[in-house]
């Protein structure tokens, strides 16, 4: 598939690491986004049964100012292990929160969350653990592009249809400290494990557009449709993700940058924010690029309006790239001509 929609990766600094195993026992795995250097990071959970890891760090009302990494993973509250790895591989490192003067003496704070998908590979207590997080972390590239059910979305169904990891990212003109324009870039990672569906069942094509799907045949959306009458919804779901940019950001600001992402999630999925869901996203701000206090009220509100549209992207991007499995079809394969 030729279109491609951006990475995380697009903002400088970030970095992008998958680890997943999938074979006949299998099937899950952890994603690593991880920053050259330390960001302000943000989160907002609105899901009604979230599983996370030192979230409560983020808050700007507490001491720890930035973060290294956010680990995203499946293994539900099991998965949550796997930021263990990050944690020792970044200590390794010497790189986190600075407790003593020796370079050694660091507490990598790395914010997590996890999907839940126990059992889809046929082994219930097969999950996600330490070692997932430090090799996905070992991974972590500047030029990671693949999407798909990979990493933490390697287990992943949406819908009824095999979900997995989706991103974009754009640019957009804001003025820099210096009162001249400057080329922001913004993007959007999620991991799409949703109760709630992202296509149009009167359409056929997702509820949000992507460059790569058309309108279906009328067979083809038939046999979607028939799919999608049948599909018993997942009991336990969760869309995860990150949302980055080069701008400086406090925490405040970076937290309000983490909230804007659920508008993209109400867009793309339908319903969301359920009980059933433990819907969750983070903020990553680079710091590369300062923006101009004249106004900068309704630049921080035009960047938040772009990171929705982006969540809303990649969230269909998920779903666009998943592979299908034995028993859970992608959504291009029941509908193969909505490919452009």
């Amino acid at each position: 598939m030729a279109t491609d929609t951006g990475s995380l990766t697009d903002v400088a600094g970030i970095r992008l690491g998958h680890y997943e195993r999938v074979n006949r026992n299998w099937r899950t795995g952890t994603t690593v986004v991880l920053a050259d250097q330390p960001v302000t990071a943000g989160v907002e959970v609105r899901g009604g049964g979230p599983g996370t890891r030192e979230i409560d760090a983020l808050s700007p009302m507490n001491l720890v100012e930035q973060i290294d990494a956010v680990c995203l993973t499946g293994g539900s509250a099991f998965g949550l292990r796997s930021a263990d790895g990050v944690v020792d591989e970044l200590a390794d490192r010497g790189r986190g929160f600075r407790v003593g003067p020796e370079d050694h003496q660091v507490v990598p704070v790395v914010p997590a969350a996890v999907i839940f998908d126990l059992g889809r590979g046929g082994h219930f207590r097969h999950h996600p653990d330490a070692d997932f997080g430090r090799r996905a972390a070992n991974k972590a590239s500047l030029t990671e592009r693949r999407r798909g059910s990979i990493g933490a979305g390697a287990g992943a169904i949406a819908g009824g249809l095999a979900g997995g990891v989706g991103m974009a990212s754009a640019r957009i003109q804001l003025a820099d400290e210096s009162g001249e324009l400057n080329e922001v870039t913004v993007a959007a990672l999620c991991v799409v494990n949703a109760r709630g569906s992202l296509i149009n069942p009167s359409t056929g094509r997702p509820w949000e557009a992507h460059p790569a799907i058309k309108a279906p045949t009328s067979h083809d959306r038939n046999v979607l449709l028939e799919h999608l009458d049948n599909v018993t919804p997942a009991s336990l779901n969760t869309t995860i993700g990150v949302v980055a940019t080069d701008v400086r950001l406090d925490r405040a600001e970076a937290t309000r940058l983490a909230m804007s992402t659920h508008d993209g999630l109400s867009r793309s999925i339908r319903p969301v924010h359920t009980l059933a869901d433990g819907d969750t996203m983070f903020s990553m701000a680079t710091g590369a690029i300062t923006l101009s206090a004249n106004d900068r009220a309704i630049a921080l509100s035009n960047l938040s309006a772009l990171a929705a549209d982006l969540t809303a992207l990649a969230c269909v991007d998920a779903i666009v790239h998943a592979t299908p499995t034995s028993n859970v079809p992608s959504y291009t394969s029941l509908c193969p001509s909505a490919l452009r």
